[in-house]
């Protein structure tokens, strides 16, 4: 076995995980140890919204996924042309949606 073999790494994706969690508000968080990332599931006409996963992660590891962040955005926009982000919007919360409001 060489040392390539003996140093990789085998990730599993359980079915459940697989699926995935649709979220669009990430709030973060960090103390000196640790940087914490809730994503949240904000939904139009709802005052409530709850963590749907929370990330825990060390500084260095941070900074490693917002430079694997960056690096994939500039890919998918040279594919794909440039993300807009609307101005005028609160791009920090976005707290209401266009469209009719839910009722129950």
């Amino acid at each position: 076995m060489n040392n390539e073999e003996q140093n990789q790494l085998n990730i599993e994706l359980t079915e459940d995980v697989a699926q995935g969690t649709y979220s669009n508000l990430a709030i973060i968080t960090h103390s000196p140890s640790e940087f914490v990332v809730d994503f949240v599931l904000v939904m139009p006409g709802i005052p409530k919204a709850n963590v749907k996963s929370r990330i825990i992660l060390t500084p260095e590891h941070a900074k490693r996924l917002m430079f694997a962040l960056q690096e994939n955005v500039s890919k998918y926009e040279a594919i794909h042309g440039p993300i807009q982000i609307h101005e005028g919007q609160n791009n920090l919360v976005p707290m209401t949606f266009s469209g009719p409001t839910g009722q129950a």
